[in-house]
């Protein structure tokens, strides 16, 4: 009971406390799930925030569901899935309730481009830390231009890529392994 707890607690205090989403969400994820708890390693929370982003849903709510699943099961998931998504019903419920009356005035507007700049570092910050750990070779960079230009240029899902890299992964060995023969 008391590890179900530290789930919802930490999946809470994540989502209450880091906004503008996944990618945001990243450092204090890997700093409070990898670092100081030890209940994922690096590969798994990237691993995990992979298949989160081209899974239905919040890539942050499936990331909290695939740690609570892997530490207690179905019971862990539950648990950490109600504690990713307490704060935002909480904060939304909030500011629905206050957001008419005040959305106009110009500090308000002030206060929410801030936001969005900050938000914006925080997500390149996360790019850089996941770049570090997974763009390990002239293959991966291939992959990544790979990526950016079926997301940018084309405009294909998400799914598409990450399912795409995934079976070139899976063919890469195979292929390697014919033109070793």
């Amino acid at each position: 009971m008391k590890e179900l707890w530290q789930l919802f607690i930490t999946f809470c205090r994540i989502g209450g406390f880091t906004f503008g989403g996944g990618y945001a969400m990243l450092p204090m994820l890997q700093s409070e799930v990898v670092t100081k708890r030890g209940w994922a390693t690096e590969d798994e929370i990237l691993d995990y925030f992979a298949i989160g982003q081209c899974t239905p849903g919040i890539i942050f709510v499936n990331t909290a569901t695939f740690v609570g699943y892997k530490r207690k099961g179905v019971i862990g998931a539950i648990a950490a899935t109600l504690g990713s998504i307490f704060p935002s019903v909480i904060i939304v419920m909030i500011i629905a309730a206050v957001l008419n009356n005040f959305a106009e005035l110009p500090i308000v507007q002030h206060a929410f481009g801030a936001i969005r700049v900050v938000v914006g570092v925080l997500i390149v910050n996360a790019v850089i830390g996941m770049w570090k750990k997974s763009v390990v070779d002239k293959l991966c960079v291939a992959i990544v231009v790979v990526a950016f230009i079926l997301s940018a240029i084309f405009e294909l899902s998400p799914l598409w890529i990450v399912l795409g890299a995934a079976l070139f992964g899976v063919a890469l060995p195979v292929l390697k392994g014919v033109r070793e023969k």
